[in-house]
């Protein structure tokens, strides 16, 4: 009777492996100088943080930030910058994970918990990534509809198709990807930084925006209808924090080349990944603050107008909305700038796909094969929502707010562990483990997460 490790794996699609390295093809690839400035250094490991950053200003990120501004002007500016720094906070915890472990959160997740536990851990991690790519699918058929005319439904249908971009975009190697996400990440920045200067918002109430206020956890639904301040909240974080982002991050800090028997050289990784990390991160937190802006300063008080990206779109070049800077190339602008975003979100979900299934279960399987899988999955309810109801973009865009808050809740269930494994000394070790202010910070943020999400649920089963 023949073994069954000794099958040859090239004949099935599926395959079962027991590989220690995270993204093994690409698993310290990348050279990095043993000698050196700083600068050289910092260019050395930075890339990574450009993909993590990409997560952060997704579409799902556009609804949300925009739609906040219009509807509380300035306010929840706060929420952006917060949402930043427990980004920086967990995105450094999950480099920091992958460069002294050499480990994946999956990976790390599934070798420290039972198999109920990593199992439902995986559900809904890939519920996770089936959310971001719902907002993904409908930024980019939004995009594809406004700029080339197509029916929402062709254009929905067209965004099956983008597993031949990446797949050939796979085969330039990874820091030809890292240079064209940056790329992209860039084009969006111009492109918002100009419709913001064009927009000339009120300084002073900007700079206040970003004072906490008490107010933002209101749960109150507007007089005029609309989202509570608690629910942009959590959209706002959800879509800024993403779960699949931890994941994503602490393999592929794993890229560059380091002597993990060398504990300086371990240190010095550590610290030019989190100038990479903080550097990209604070890239998208401008980003998500000029959404915030740009809905504040030219949207303020048509919120009812502005609901969907289309009507974002269309008051670009509507006088009586946006004023006299309102033109057709401001609308095109935006939505080349939305078809970017969803582009380049595209190239990181499939990566944290792959890592998620060969980290949970040891499975891997061809990439296109898990972009058919993963994009199908996301595509069932976008399509229903397209048909049901004739197109419209509104129900759409309903759809995709609700998905940035189902991140948001499912961002404890991936926090946890991260801030327990990275805090522990036993498994980090004395010198890498998080300092105990750290520590402490991280699961205050938890529990704070995790109270506001089931009072989200409760006001949301309540109808109010």
């Amino acid at each position: 009777m023949q073994d069954s490790t000794s099958v040859n794996p090239k004949h099935h699609l599926v395959q079962k492996t027991e590989d220690d390295l995270s993204l093994s093809d690409v698993n310290g690839s990348i050279e990095v100088p043993e000698n050196g400035s700083f600068w050289r250094k910092l260019l050395a490991f930075s890339g990574p943080g450009a993909l993590v950053a990409v997560g952060y200003m997704d579409p799902g990120n556009w609804v949300t930030s925009v739609a906040g501004g219009a509807q509380y002007r300035y306010t929840l500016l706060s929420v952006v910058l917060i949402s930043s720094l427990i980004a920086m906070m967990l995105q450094y915890m999950a480099g920091k994970l992958g460069i002294v472990k050499q480990e994946d959160l999956a990976q790390a997740t599934r070798d420290r918990t039972n198999k109920v536990g990593g199992f439902v851990l995986w559900i809904m991690t890939e519920l996770a990534l089936i959310a971001t790519d719902i907002a993904e699918v409908i930024g980019g058929a939004i995009a594809l509809h406004l700029l080339f005319g197509w029916s929402m439904i062709a254009s929905v249908l067209t965004t099956a198709f983008d597993v031949i971009l990446l797949l050939l975009l796979m085969k330039f190697g990874f820091r030809k990807i890292e240079a064209i996400v940056m790329t992209l990440i860039i084009t969006i920045l111009v492109i918002f930084a100009y419709l913001v200067i064009l927009s000339t918002p009120q300084l002073s109430a900007l700079f206040g925006g970003y004072l906490p206020q008490l107010q933002t956890l209101s749960s109150h639904t507007p007089i005029g209808g609309g989202d509570s301040q608690l629910t942009l909240t959590l959209g706002i974080i959800g879509a800024t924090v993403m779960p699949h982002n931890l994941y994503l991050h602490s393999s592929i800090s794993q890229t560059r080349k380091v002597d993990r028997s060398n504990k300086s050289e371990l240190k010095e990784a550590v610290r030019f990944m989190t100038w990479d990390s903080n550097i990209q991160l604070s890239l998208a937190f401008v980003i998500n603050s000029l959404l915030l802006i740009l809905g504040a300063a030219l949207f303020f008080g048509h919120a009812d107008k502005v609901g969907t990206f289309g009507s974002m779109y269309n008051a670009l070049k509507d006088n009586s909305i946006a004023g006299a800077i309102a033109s057709p190339i401001l609308s095109t602008l935006f939505a080349v700038a939305l078809l970017a975003s969803g582009q380049n979100s595209t190239i990181t979900g499939t990566l944290t796909g792959e890592i998620v299934m060969e980290g949970f279960l040891h499975l891997r399987i061809p990439m296109w094969l898990r972009r058919v899988v993963t994009r199908g999955l996301a595509l069932i309810p976008v399509v229903a929502f397209t048909l049901i109801y004739g197109g419209s973009e509104g129900k759409l865009d309903d759809l995709m707010v609700q998905s940035q808050v189902f991140l948001s809740i499912a961002l404890p269930f991936t926090m946890a562990p991260l801030i327990y494994f990275t805090s522990s000394k036993k498994i980090m070790g004395e010198e890498f483990a998080n300092p105990k202010w750290i520590a402490t910070l991280g699961w205050i943020v938890f529990a704070v997460l995790t109270y506001l999400n089931v009072q989200l649920v409760v006001q949301q089963l309540m109808g109010s």
